[in-house]
């Protein structure tokens, strides 16, 4: 029975290797996420800063920052999940479907937020904006995968 135990610990991960393998995949989910994020974010901070009207660095700044930081705890959350969703599975519709499930949550919560009908076209904007993050972080995820920087949920 003791030799039975040794060998699934060498076919078996640890549940500290699985653990630190979902914080790695969080942590570059959390990466990916902000840095789509910002993608989306300088964009807007130059149409602001070409009207004087507009210009209040103060203001852009923090808020960049609270925006940046929630997107990198959704995408942090995306990844450890991620990991777990995919396992060894090539099937695309589990990993678009995680795209599309953690995109639509997060961009529905924030068209919840503010839902005005004349801004409809704006909301639908974040919708948008937030299933591309994700994708934008399922692809760099897959890559980590593909190149064994993360080891997929056993």
């Amino acid at each position: 029975m003791h030799g039975s135990s040794k060998l699934l610990e060498g076919i078996v991960p640890s549940l500290v290797t699985e653990r630190i393998e979902s914080v790695k995949a969080g942590l570059i989910g959390a990466g990916a996420f902000t840095l789509a994020k910002l993608l989306f974010l300088l964009p807007q901070g130059l149409v602001i800063g070409l009207i004087p009207v507009l210009k209040t660095d103060v203001v852009i700044n923090w808020t960049w920052g609270i925006e940046l930081a929630i997107g990198a705890v959704s995408g942090f959350l995306f990844g450890v999940t991620y990991r777990y969703i995919v396992r060894s599975d090539r099937n695309s519709h589990l990993k678009d479907g995680a795209v599309l499930a953690f995109g639509l949550v997060r961009g529905l919560a924030l068209v919840e937020k503010n839902l005005v009908l004349s801004e409809l076209l704006f909301s639908g904007g974040l919708v948008l904006q937030s299933i591309v993050c994700f994708a934008i972080a399922r692809l760099i995820l897959d890559l980590a995968i593909a190149r064994t920087l993360i080891k997929p949920f056993v």
